[in-house]
């Protein structure tokens, strides 16, 4: 939603000021399905050239993502923590083979379907589902696994930039793709120098709408885009890094109510909740 408001907000701002100036808009307007597709179309098919299926796919996935609602809330937060405690309270309690079953099968868990918006997250139970495996196990250190985690939180991240970086780069050729359009209006004008004045004004008028509309569709559509793809990325990046800080600290020895202390205080002010609230939460859960 904010990203069509601003969207008009911009195009209402250039346009608008333009046509208070005396512009003549129908300039615009005769040249503009001409120029779009020559600039959106080279553009598009450099964009699909140089990015693999698999980036082209994120890319889609992360544009729609771009006009919904973030997911992440203090509310999702809370959940998950409360997840986390359920699972570490009940390893502290029972012993880690306790939890066996819960790892095994996350689905048909009582403690992940008890928090249906978290457990049921296909990337979260799995991050959350394989680090616990290796934590029954017993093979891996705390600090054999904090790389790991790493790792892996490393390849998450460099993977959904991809899109974001996709964007970026076809923000960066659209300008030239603009100039491309004008270079080919100044082309036809130039076959065209009998003709009078007027005429070749509204035809180099033309010409430069390329320009005009390369810039725009870059710095008013493309970049923000990114900008926002990127945001997005971040938050997904967050909450794992939340689940690596809780395990971690209960595998450092800490109780499971400290441990998801650790995870509150990495997750960004916006969605962090309190210590207070937290602790109803958990109290309420159980």
């Amino acid at each position: 939603m904010f990203v069509i408001i601003g969207w008009l907000v911009a195009i209402g701002c250039i346009f608008g000021v333009f046509i208070a100036h005396g512009g003549n808009i129908g300039v615009v307007l005769k040249a503009l399905p001409f120029e779009m597709v020559t600039i959106l179309g080279g553009a598009l098919g450099a964009f699909v050239a140089n990015n693999q299926p698999k980036v082209l796919k994120a890319t889609a996935k992360g544009l729609g993502a771009c006009f919904k609602g973030s997911k992440y809330s203090k509310a999702r937060a809370m959940e998950l923590l409360a997840l986390l405690y359920d699972i570490l309270q009940k390893a502290r309690k029972e012993g880690l083979m306790s939890i066996e079953k819960d790892v095994e099968d996350p689905h048909n868990s009582p403690l992940f379907q008890k928090y249906g918006t978290v457990g049921s997250d296909h990337h979260v139970s799995e991050f959350i589902t394989d680090y616990l495996r290796m934590m029954v196990s017993g093979n891996l250190n705390a600090h054999e696994i904090e790389s790991l985690m790493d790792s892996e939180i490393e390849t998450h991240h460099h993977e959904a930039h991809a899109a974001a970086a996709a964007i970026q780069r076809l923000a960066g050729a659209l300008p030239a793709f603009g100039i491309v359009a004008a270079v080919l209006g100044v082309v036809n004008t130039m076959g065209s120098v009998g003709q009078p004045p007027a005429v070749l004004g509204a035809m180099i008028g033309s010409a430069l709408v390329g320009t005009f509309l390369g810039i725009l569709l870059a710095y008013g559509f493309a970049e923000p885009l990114a900008g926002l793809l990127e945001q997005k990325i971040d938050e997904d990046g967050k909450e794992l890094q939340c689940i690596k800080t809780t395990l971690l600290a209960s595998m450092q020895g800490y109780a499971p109510q400290v441990a998801i202390e650790f995870g509150r205080k990495v997750l960004y002010s916006t969605e962090r909740p309190t210590f207070i609230e937290l602790e109803s939460h958990v109290k309420g859960k159980k």
